[in-house]
């Protein structure tokens, strides 16, 4: 079993109430570190909390040079999906927040120090309630669903993300269709713009699955970040950094090309364009390390594993479910039903 981390205990210590000794964690809806006793509330702001906005230079044509650190915290690793994670005070979960699966103390690995965060906006209460309504609007969701969902349990995470942004100088050929039928063609066009990518946000680890990324991808506003410390995550998990900028880079670049080839497309605003090609000189990459919270609901379903995850942010949620095949059954059938009404309404229509 791993030993003792280097300032843990003394991040430990910054986390008892000034007032009792009692065990703090941070609460979204105090908008700081609580005290479990006496409800004490410290605030975290800091008039430098501005400079988490801060971005930073990276030149892919220059030797890199990011210094490596060792955690002041704990980290475990999950036995089933390889997953690493610290927990930092009351955690409300020793499970892996990522798959549930159980985790052991591990031996402390070096990564990269967090640059910012965005606090938990969204308290337990609120994301279990955002859970049940999410179930409640399924069409076609088993009846007894929410029966299951409500014995699966939340993990509070800090995910680790990247925010990119660069400039393209593009070069791009294309090809596009004009006319119908006979008189259809192919045409081939070329050109040349530029592209400006702000805040592209990428996930830094491959724990984080698509599901997770959905749902807080489009709640990230710069100005919600916070300079990183460890009283923000007091009573949740995390997922440190462990990726250099190359490989945020690398993990960006088919999502990079997506987007390219869409602004080709517009920029060219022509119909059935296809065939894109493209060169591009990529300048002024900044980047930050940053972690964004989610809470995730694991439940199981006729012993599937499933999971809800709601947004720390705004309360965006998204999810797995099973569906019923009586209820899809019905829903095809009166479906049907409309559909060949409607048709007979038509062709009545027309013969009169």
């Amino acid at each position: 079993m791993a030993g003792p981390v280097p300032g843990a205990q003394a991040v430990q210590a910054a986390l008892r109430c000034p007032n009792c000794a009692g065990q703090c964690r941070y609460s979204p809806e105090a908008e700081g570190l609580a005290c479990d006793s006496c409800g004490a509330v410290q605030r975290l702001e800091t008039p430098d909390d501005h400079l988490a906005r801060t971005e930073y230079g990276y030149d892919p044509d220059l030797p890199a040079e990011e210094p490596q650190s060792r955690p002041d915290l704990m980290e475990h690793g999950c036995e089933a999906c390889g997953g690493r994670v610290i927990f930092t005070g009351p955690a409300l979960s020793e499970r892996c927040p990522y798959c549930d699966g159980p985790v052991v103390l591990a031996d402390p690995d070096k990564g990269f120090d967090t640059m910012a965060l965005i606090p938990f906006r969204v308290t337990l209460e609120t994301a279990k309630a955002r859970a049940q309504d999410w179930v409640r609007a399924r069409i076609a969701a088993p009846s007894d669903l929410w029966a299951q969902v409500e014995d699966g349990h939340f993990s509070g995470l800090y995910a680790p993300f990247w925010t990119f942004d660069s400039k393209e100088a593009l070069e791009y050929w294309a090809k596009y269709v004009t006319g119908s039928g006979k008189h259809r063609r192919t045409r081939s066009t070329s050109g040349s713009m530029k592209i400006h990518f702000d805040d592209l946000l990428v996930p830094a680890s491959p724990h984080v699955t698509p599901l997770i990324r959905d749902g807080i991808l489009h709640d990230f506003y710069p100005l919600r970040l916070r300079p990183y410390r460890a009283a923000y995550l007091a009573g949740f998990a995390a997922e440190r950094h462990h990726q250099t900028v190359a490989e945020g880079l690398e993990a960006n670049a088919s999502d990079k090309r997506l987007l390219i080839r869409n602004r080709i497309k517009k920029h060219i605003d022509k119909r059935g364009v296809h065939d894109i090609t493209y060169r591009t000189d990529t300048t002024g990459i900044h980047y930050r390390r940053i972690l964004l919270p989610v809470w995730i609901l694991h439940y199981a379903y006729d012993g599937t594993p499933k999971k809800i995850v709601v947004s720390g942010i705004d309360g965006r949620t998204f999810g797995e479910r099973p569906l019923s095949r009586l209820k899809v059954m019905a829903y095809a059938a009166a479906l049907s039903a409309v559909v060949i009404a409607f048709g007979l309404a038509w062709g009545a229509g027309g013969l009169l």
